[in-house]
């Protein structure tokens, strides 16, 4: 079955997942039936679906139009029969019950056509038990969805013992054709990819509070501001819901053994009814609106270790079983569990030989089947092996306190790393840009910079408090130039430099977002020039870049107010190219940065002189244009360029 082929989707289930599922489906283009089992349960999904479009028109992510026309392709119907009868592909969103599904499925074969895709969104169950009881088992697979589909990227494409390749084939392009990211689980495992290594991490998070070696709060600080969770592990427990976690759990307990033992701290808060923020009650109490707050400050290296470990050794478990490659992990935890980074790379950075060491210790202490080092770990550290990412030279040589530094697909990734002060700057943190750029321009690899910060700010600006603190005029002068120095950098890089915007972006952070060439913020961004606000001016090349980009005149009105903007109206003035949805932020951010990388980076050097060069004079970028027109003529990636135009295809210039 081609993805062509498909034109009607049954989806079986009105629930969370199944009203989910269907509005994707209908976006996409696709008929939708959704069905269960009574009218007033089809009649509730339909009308979450009627909110969730409407939703996105408020948020002007659809149109009117759009979102009407996707209403009218989903059908809410009872009757199975209808449902499935001429459904090309058929998504299975029932309870999690093993019998449940089973009897679905039973109902389903006896009116479902021959050719027809059957999917189940089992989150952790066998596939390959599931399709046992179809007429059809090679035309069955899983296709595990995650919450709120219309929001996450990923799915996982898992085949059972029975499947077809053509079936997973057209699996994956089904998901692709609902604009999703699939990822081939290879065969069938409890718990697949990203369960299999999230819930043992909020098990082992479970375990460390149960034996009393760490508090909730200064694990979920750890795992924070750590690691980079951005919920922490306790407070990511309670939103996914610790009913659901337990019950994986018992699921990989009763399939893999030992080692997936359930805390019994988690089954003591389920049976109390505390099942996390549905409930008002979890790990931490949810009377506030705002929930919980993880401290910045009880961050432990020892449980830092101890997390990453129980991390590593399940994601070696998944490679060598071939269950998915290093790189599919990662990015199916990226996607589905919103890590920052995945474990493998997690893992490559921390040193398998220091996990692998942590695994045995706790071990031998406990005698946990838990910690019982994977054969995969084993070998990989024995040998002097990362996972299968190569941790780059820069990677390895430079050590930074405030940023982070990741180099992939010819692009240079620093990220502003001071969540716990809204990634406010100070001077340490200039120092580590500058020798951050210096590293990426002598890295013959690296072809473009891309530059984000963690959290609810890409930079709230200056680290105020610091800076009052010092009385000293000369220090604050040399300070003041320091920025200047630093953010010049960023202006005069030979190589494209990209600036994701996601929260607030203010003062000293707009003004390291102004020597971007180019700039992408989040709808839920606000930007501002907020110097004023406590007496002091843009100090670090703001008054003079900022009229630059958006005109004298608006520069002044930025600067004299200190308003804070919305990004649509920075967009209108001309400071920012792109507006994306939060989620996709870091996402699109990265995928233009990366198309600056595969672009000619002698053509991309003698641009952004000649600009600068305007700046002086209009005679000055005139002749700098002029000579570097002519210098380009005589470049290899000139031949390239045109031999790839008539070719009709892309071009790979390397910069000769």
């Amino acid at each position: 079955m081609d993805v062509e082929d498909i034109e009607t989707v049954a989806v079986l289930g009105a629930g969370t997942m199944g009203h989910g599922i269907a509005e994707v489906a209908a976006l996409a283009g696709f008929e939708v039936a959704l069905r269960d089992i009574k009218e007033e349960f089809v009649q509730a999904g339909y009308e979450e679906v009627r909110w969730s479009l409407e939703k996105l028109v408020e948020k002007d992510e659809l149109t009117t139009e759009e979102a009407d026309a996707a209403l009218e392709r989903v059908d809410p119907v009872v009757d199975l029969e209808e449902a499935v009868a001429d459904a090309d592909v058929v998504v299975e969103t029932v309870p999690e019950k093993v019998d449940v599904k089973k009897n679905v499925y039973r109902e389903v074969s006896q009116y479902v056509a021959e050719d027809a895709l059957i999917a189940t969104n089992t989150s952790a169950l066998s596939v390959t038990e599931l399709s046992e009881v179809v007429e059809r088992p090679e035309r069955f697979c899983g296709m595990h969805f995650f919450n709120p589909p219309i929001r996450m990227q990923l799915v996982e494409v898992i085949p059972g013992a029975h499947t077809h390749d053509e079936t997973v084939d057209a699996a994956m392009e089904f998901a692709r054709a609902m604009g999703k990211t699939p990822i081939h689980v290879n065969h069938d495992t409890p718990g697949f990819v990203v369960n299999r290594v999230l819930v043992p991490l909020l098990n082992e998070a479970a375990w460390i509070v149960h034996n009393g070696d760490a508090t909730v709060e200064e694990v979920d600080s750890t795992a924070r501001y750590g690691i980079g969770l951005p919920n922490g592990a306790f407070r990511l427990a309670d939103q996914i819901g610790l009913d659901v976690a337990t019950d994986v759990l018992d699921y990989l307990h009763a399939e893999l053994g030992a080692a997936y033992e359930p805390c019994p701290l988690l089954h003591e808060h389920v049976q109390a009814g505390d099942l996390g923020r549905k409930t008002g009650r979890g790990f931490y109490d949810y009377e506030d609106e705002d929930g919980p707050t993880i401290p910045t400050d009880e961050a432990r290296d020892d449980v830092e270790r101890r997390l990453l470990a129980v991390m590593a050794n399940e994601a070696a478990k998944l490679v060598g079983d071939e269950v998915a490659t290093p790189e599919e992990i990662d990015e199916a935890m990226m996607l589905g569990a919103g890590f920052p980074e995945g474990p493998a790379k997690l893992a490559d950075r921390a040193g398998l030989v220091t996990l692998y060491e942590t695994l045995a210790e706790l071990q031998g202490e406990t005698d946990a089947a838990r910690y019982a080092p994977a054969e995969e770990l084993v070998r990989r550290a024995g040998a002097g092996e990362n996972f299968h990412h190569e941790i780059s030279e820069i990677e390895e040589e430079t050590a930074f306190n405030d940023i982070t530094l990741d180099i992939r697909d010819r692009v240079g990734h620093i990220t502003l790393d001071r969540e716990h002060r809204m990634n406010t700057i100070t001077a340490e943190l200039l120092d580590e840009l500058v020798e951050a750029v210096d590293a990426l321009e002598d890295d013959p690899e690296v072809r473009a910079i891309l530059v984000t910060g963690t959290g609810e700010a890409f930079s709230a600006g200056a680290d105020v408090q610091r800076i009052a603190g010092n009385a000293d005029a000369v220090e604050a002068v040399e300070l003041a130039r320091q920025g200047q120095q630093a953010f010049a950098r960023f202006e005069e890089c030979e190589m494209p430099v990209v600036v994701g915007i996601e929260g607030y972006c203010y003062g000293g952070g707009m003004e390291l977002a102004a020597c971007a060439d180019l700039r992408v913020a989040s709808h839920d961004s606000e930007l501002g020039m907020t110097q004023h606000d406590i007496g002091l001016l843009p100090g670090w090349g703001g008054t003079q870049r900022l009229p630059d980009i958006v005109g004298e005149g608006r520069a002044k009105e930025m600067i004299l107010t200190a308003e804070r903007y919305p990004p649509e109206e920075m967009a209108d003035y001309g400071f920012l190219n792109e507006i994306v949805e939060a989620n996709h932020l870091e996402e699109r951010a990265f995928e233009l940065a990366r198309d600056l990388a595969a672009g000619p980076p002698i053509a991309q050097r003698y641009t952004k002189r000649a600009i600068r060069a305007g700046r002086e004079s209009r005679e000055a970028g005139l002749e700098a244009e002029a000579q570097a027109f002519g210098q380009l003529l005589n470049t290899e990636d000139l031949m390239e360029g045109i031999t790839a135009f008539m070719g009709e295809r892309e071009p790979e210039f390397e910069g000769n």
